[in-house]
This record gives structure tokens, sequence and C-alpha cells, in this order.
């Protein structure tokens, strides 16, 4: 599973995220090359239906952005899928999930809500998950003439070393942590930027639609309490209620168990000693992993004895494998969140 940050590098690949800005890596890992039959992002038109100029306010102060941007680079770990659903391909992108050996094009391409959006387009990768940083040669050899590092823990310093090279945009100016601010935040942000807040938001207000209609179908959720999860270094590793998870499981109308986010210390997750495993002693559990993971999970006797596990009243949802439901929970962006919020009420038996 993929804690998708640098810290946490493989359950998550995008367990998309860390567990602290250095627990983010889990397994968001995957070369995205581009071969002789692909069209090469060199040719990137600039993004059509924009209005510009615009000021976007952010974490490390203010970009003015002239004009259309025609080559992007998205150094957040889902800022890509962002862009692509407002009609722009970037042209390099972090590689948030490893790609399975030999096995082309790369996956993180090949989601089933991205696919028609890249087509035949292949970004080159500029980061992988578990790095220490973005590879600024490689940013700077693409010629962006926009920068977007959004879902991003980047810090001053980096954020220097961006601008230096292109116009670039850092996350919201009223998140806290890195990770932390509403999925509608980080879309509406990365709209502006773009010159399509209009369109932004949207398709903001079509997601809230859909968490709205599926909470209502479903007033039996909001008497349980939830948490998202996954099996992580030999631990349980819970998600915080602020995560991207765990804001969709509350979208749907669970009650998030929240003394997570106390333990967490401001990160996006945390690893679960044996005694607080009755922070996850909850009505629902989600758990993101893939087969592997999940089956050892399964064998850790804290979390087989844990009631809801005795009741069955546990989703198992693949992270990278199969139909990736935990891949689209763990990305949570405007491309993601419709299948994965169709995906987890089905989850629920």
């Amino acid at each position: 599973m993929l804690l998708q940050r640098t810290t946490l590098k493989k359950p998550w690949r995008r367990l998309a995220a860390v567990l602290t800005a250095t627990t983010l890596g889990v397994g968001l890992l995957a070369g995205c090359g581009s071969d002789s039959t692909d069209k090469k992002s060199d040719d990137a038109p600039a993004a059509s239906g924009g209005t510009f100029p615009v000021t976007v306010e952010h974490a490390f102060g203010s970009t003015k952005i002239a004009k259309a941007p025609r080559r992007v680079v998205t150094v957040g770990y889902t800022d890509d899928q962002a862009v692509l659903a407002l009609g722009v391909k970037p042209v390099g992108m972090v590689d948030q999930y490893p790609n399975p050996a030999g096995k082309e094009p790369d996956i993180n391409t090949q989601w089933p809500w991205v696919k028609d959006k890249w087509g035949d387009t292949r970004p080159e990768v500029i980061m992988e998950n578990g790095d220490s940083g973005p590879n600024y040669e490689k940013i700077a050899s693409l010629r962006p003439d926009l920068i977007i590092a959004v879902y991003s823990e980047i810090d001053k310093a980096a954020y220097d070393k961006l601008s230096n090279i292109a116009k670039t945009v850092g996350r919201t100016k009223a998140e806290k942590e890195p990770f932390s601010a509403p999925w509608q935040d980080n879309a509406a942000h990365i709209a502006k930027a773009l010159g399509k807040e209009d369109e932004g938001t949207k398709l903001v207000q079509g997601i809230e639609s859909k968490l709205a209609t599926a909470k209502k179908a479903h007033p039996e959720f909001g008497g349980q309490t939830a948490v998202v999860l996954c099996w992580y270094k030999n631990s349980v590793a819970p998600f915080t209620s602020t995560d991207v998870r765990g804001r969709l499981v509350t979208g749907t109308g669970f009650t998030y168990q929240t003394e997570i986010d106390k333990i967490a210390g401001g990160s996006f997750s945390t690893e679960l000693s044996p005694e607080r495993i009755d922070l996850v002693d909850v009505d629902r559990i989600f758990v993101i992993n893939d087969k592997a993971d999940t089956q050892a999970l399964k064998k850790f006797k804290l979390f087989a004895n844990l009631p809801a596990v005795k009741k069955g009243n546990v989703s198992y949802l693949l992270d990278s494998e199969g139909p990736a439901v935990g891949a689209a929970m763990s990305q949570g962006t405007l491309l993601s969140l419709p299948y994965a919020i169709d995906e987890l009420v089905k989850s629920v038996k």
C-alpha cells in the first residue's frame, strides 16, 4: 500500500502519503518512461479557456501568472490529476506508485480514472515516491512555464529552487501541515493557477453533490464510527480524519475516529503500538493494501480480535492491484473521487 508521500515506501505508493514528511513515500514509485510510439509532451498545447493574468496566494508568497501556460510540471503527488481534469497534460509529474517490473506504460497514467485523459501522452517523471525531493535538473530540462507544487511537502528552500526555474505555486496558504488541506481547497487552488477557477468550482460541486447523494442514500452510515488504515512495517497504520481518505469516509456520512489525529502529531497517518490498537476499535474499518499486506494484517491477532473484524465489518480495498480502489481513495482528486465514492459505498455490506 502506498503511503503517499515521502516516508512510507511500499505499502503506500499512495497510501499515497508519508507518515510524516519523512514517512511519505509509501509505495508511490514508478517509472514513467516514454517509448518511441508515445506522443512526446514537448508539443504540449497551451491551456485553453483560461482567464489571465491571475495571482495565486500560497504558503510561500504569491505568484502572478500572466498567460496560459504551455508546459506545466506537477511536483505534488496528485497535482497531475487536478491539472488533467482541467484539460492540461503535464509534461512532468511525480511517479506516485512504482510500476510493476517490465510493465509498460507507467501505471500512474493507466488508472481507470486517468487513462482516457492521458491518451498516448507519456509525461516525464521528475520525482518518485520516496525520493528526498524533486529532480531539479530534470524539471529545468523540461522547460516549464508553470510548476504546481500543491499536494506536496516541499519547504521554502525547495520552493525557491523551483521558482528559479519557472513560476511556481505552492500549497494553499491556510494549510498548516503538508497534505492536510481539504481536497476541495487543493482543486480550487490549482484551478485558479490555470486560469480556470469557474471550471474548478463546477467540478468540485459535482463531487460534493455525489457525496451528498451517497450520504442520503445510506443514512445508516451516520450511526457508525469508522477508520481507514493500512498494514505498514508490521504495524497497523491508520490515517487521520484530515487525510484525503478520512475526508472521503466522513463525506459519505461516517463519523471518524479523531483520537488518531491527536497522536499523529500533524502527520496524515501514524503507526500504532500494540497497546493503542484500541484506536481502531470502531464500527467500520476500511483497509487499503494490496494482497500480500492484507494477508499479513489478517494474521495479526490484535487486529483479528477486534469486534468489527469478527463481525465482518471490514472493507478490504486493493491499493494498486485489481480495481485499485485504494489508489483512487488515496489520491482523492477531481478524477479519482467519483470512482472512489462508488466503490467505497459498494464495499460496505
